[in-house]
């Protein structure tokens, strides 16, 4: 760890993830950059995440069953650094991804978040069969995803917490609000996370929860529309 370098809190909130935990954790801790504190929030699990977890050098917290956003405020409530990030328990960071960000900071004072492009991957346990029917864009893709931020402690808590009543679109609505706010940032051109396509994603459990991300969208559509009818 190197004091010198603005301290980087990362959280990954997780739930009955023992089959995929320690390549995240483990992603977060071979960064090239080195002044992180890893913050993992337990959201009620069942299985031997908490074993696997506890196995690393990392702060650990346990809550009952809450869902990804009340996880994800839990451990921003624990952190300490200059700068926020996320990492999903099922998904994998490259190796400089806060290095190449940290330095988009350096370059750029008045950044307030820097995002990058995301790498989806079927996970190497899928059957052809399943793996046939889902639709996996094998290019990278630019990504607004909490997965793929990196942004300034002060910011994040200018746009707010991540919304506890969401079971899908949980990004999108945050994503909404940092625009709404103007938050100031860029997209690197650099792939800075791999997405694991599996069995148990969180849009593929929930799936008769999709219908909420246009409600989020719809609510960003009223607001839109009440600033233009109070300014008239």
């Amino acid at each position: 760890m190197n004091s010198k370098l603005p301290m980087i809190s990362v959280i990954i909130p997780f739930y009955n993830r023992d089959r995929y935990l320690a390549e995240a954790i483990e992603s977060v801790l071979n960064q090239t950059y080195t002044n992180t504190e890893l913050i993992l929030i337990d959201d009620g699990s069942t299985d031997k995440s908490a074993e696997i977890a506890c196995s690393y050098p990392v702060k650990y917290h346990y809550q009952s069953n809450r869902g990804i956003g009340a996880a994800r405020n839990a451990g921003i409530s624990l952190a300490t650094g200059d700068f926020f990030a996320f990492l999903d328990s099922d998904d994998i960071w490259t190796r400089d991804k806060l290095a190449k960000q940290m330095a988009a900071f350096e370059a750029n004072p008045n950044l307030e978040a820097v995002f990058g492009y995301a790498q989806n991957f079927f996970s190497p346990e899928l059957d052809a069969e399943f793996i046939a029917k889902i639709r996996c864009d094998d290019k990278p893709i630019s990504s607004t995803l909490s997965g793929a931020i990196l942004i300034k402690r002060q910011a994040f808590l200018r746009i707010g917490m991540f919304d506890v009543n969401l079971k899908v679109g949980i990004d999108v609505a945050w994503a909404i609000r940092a625009m709404e706010h103007k938050l100031q940032q860029i997209i690197l051109p650099d792939v800075v996370y791999h997405r694991r396509i599996h069995k148990t994603n969180n849009g593929i459990v929930n799936q008769d929860y999709v219908g909420e991300r246009m409600r989020v969208l719809k609510a960003k559509l009223d607001r839109q529309r009440a600033r233009i009818g109070s300014k008239k």
